[in-house]
Parts: structure tokens; C-alpha cells; sequence
């Protein structure tokens, strides 16, 4: 039986923005290092701007950012690029950073990084998804403390569920990024939902990394937005909800941290 694989690595170095993919990356405590490690704070409420209120934040799926160089642990946070909707690049360390991001976004923001509380951000349940609860919504969640993370700090999806749902819906282009998750896991010989079965169980990935699985994750409008080139699709949701009750991957903490590698063979326990 062939063993899974990590087949792709991807980091988010501002909440809700596209992010970049690595070979290789430090897992520790809070997930991958430089992951989320900056987010747009709406000071007129404090909160996290989100893609999750795409009513409120419709184009954060416009803008990409990366580091100029990569975060090492136990040295301070470089700088990122972010690039925005027009093509132009802002770096964070520049003075005039907000006010280039406020009047990209045409309203004020500013570039913050994760305090050691937690922050509120708004999610929307769109009202012509009937499937869902409280569909026409808004919701509001805080994040887990001293992070801009949803619920937990690794998002985990493998080429077996993303496969199950390209079967399901064949007119809908699957992609990986319209999931955002950090950790792909290439299973040879899965079928179907197969994170489903992981919950509660450890994948230890190479030599040292260990993640608990603790959950599903629950999915939401997000995944239905527009990205680049891929269009705007509330089939791909509907689908989720219908065939795997809005679940599609799972979160995960981390046990032992260490470095994780395209190609590193995870054992499941």
C-alpha cells in the first residue's frame, strides 16, 4: 500500500488574501510559520476584514501577498509584498502602507499583526443558499488568541476528497486554492471524503512533525467566490453540504513542530 504524501505546502501571509506556495516550511505551535501573520483590522470596528463577508470585503481575493524573503524561526517577521488589484505592490514596511490599502479598498484599513487577545471578524451565509441555516446572515466569531486563524492553526485537504468532488459536480472547476488550505496530502489509494475518517487520529509527517486532527472544516461562502481565473460558483457549496454535510478537509493542531517537505510519507495513527 502505497503511503500518503504532502503534494503541496501553502502559507497566507495576510488573512483572506491569495497566498504562495513553498517546498518546504516550519511547522510550529501556531501552525506554518508566517502563516496569517498579518491581517486588515477595520478600525471602525475593530474587527478582521474577511473574505467570509464578501458583502462587507468583495475584492480581498483581488490582492496576493508574499515575503520578500522567508520567516525564520526565532527572527523577526520580514517584510511582505502584497500586490494589488491594479498590479501595483505595496510592502509593509512602508510608512505609507495604510493609506495605500485604505484607498485600494476605498475605505480605512490598517495592516495589522495578531495581539496576544483574540479579534472579532463578520462571516456571510448567503441568502439564496437555502441548504444552510440562518441563510440572508450575518455571523460573528473571534479568533483563537494571538492568532488570525478561524479555529485551528493547520488546514489539511487531501487529492482524495478534492477528487470526490470533482466527480460529484463535473461542470465546476475544483481547485485546491478555492480551499485555501495549508497542507495537500497526495492518498494514492483513498476514495471519497477520506479526512472524514482522520478526526481524533495523528498524522506524523517525516521525522518529526505531529498534527492532532480535531475537526472537520465546516465551509462557507467563501469557497463559491471568484479567484483569478476561476468564477464565481455556489454549486461547489451546495455540493459540500449536500453529499458531505459542509465539510471538506480538516483542522488540525500541532503536536511536535519541525520542518515539512513536498514529498515527506505521513503515517496516520
Amino acid at each position: 500500500m502505497k503511503s500518503p504524501t504532502i503534494a503541496s505546502l501553502w502559507r497566507y501571509p495576510v488573512k483572506s488574501m491569495m497566498g504562495e506556495e513553498m517546498n518546504s516550511c516550519e511547522i510550529t505551535e501556531k501552525g506554518l510559520l508566517g502563516d496569517r501573520a498579518f491581517g486588515l483590522i477595520d478600525p471602525a470596528t475593530g474587527r478582521l476584514a474577511n473574505a467570509k463577508n464578501p458583502k462587507k470585503w468583495p475584492r480581498m481575493f483581488q490582492y496576493r501577498a508574499a515575503f520578500t524573503k522567508p520567516p525564520q524561526l526565532e527572527c523577526p517577521t520580514p517584510p511582505i509584498r502584497i500586490t494589488l488589484p491594479d498590479g501595483t505592490t505595496v510592502l509593509s514596511k512602508d510608512e505609507d502602507i495604510n493609506e495605500r490599502l485604505s484607498d485600494s479598498f476605498n475605505r480605512t484599513v490598517a495592516l495589522s499583526s495578531p495581539s496576544s487577545t483574540g479579534v472579532e471578524f463578520e462571516g456571510y451565509i448567503p441568502e439564496e443558499m437555502k441548504e444552510l441555516e440562518n441563510s440572508g446572515s450575518v455571523f460573528t466569531r473571534e479568533s483563537p488568541q494571538g492568532t488570525f486563524y478561524d479555529i485551528a492553526m493547520v488546514h489539511v485537504i487531501t487529492t482524495s476528497t478534492i477528487d470526490a468532488l470533482r466527480k460529484l459536480i463535473p461542470e465546476s472547476r475544483i481547485e485546491p486554492r478555492r480551499f485555501r488550505p495549508n497542507i495537500i496530502i497526495d492518498v494514492p489509494e483513498g476514495e471519497g471524503f477520506i479526512e472524514n475518517e482522520w478526526i481524533g487520529k495523528t498524522l506524523k509527517i517525516g521525522e518529526h512533525v505531529q498534527l492532532k486532527v480535531v475537526q472537520g472544516t465546516a465551509r462557507c461562502v467563501m469557497t463559491t467566490l471568484a479567484q483569478g481565473d476561476l468564477p464565481r460558483d455556489q454549486n461547489i457549496l451546495k455540493s459540500i453540504v449536500k453529499n458531505n454535510a459542509g465539510q471538506f478537509g480538516v483542522y488540525a493542531e500541532v503536536i511536535t513542530d519541525g520542518k515539512a517537505f513536498i514529498g515527506d510519507r505521513i503515517e496516520i495513527t
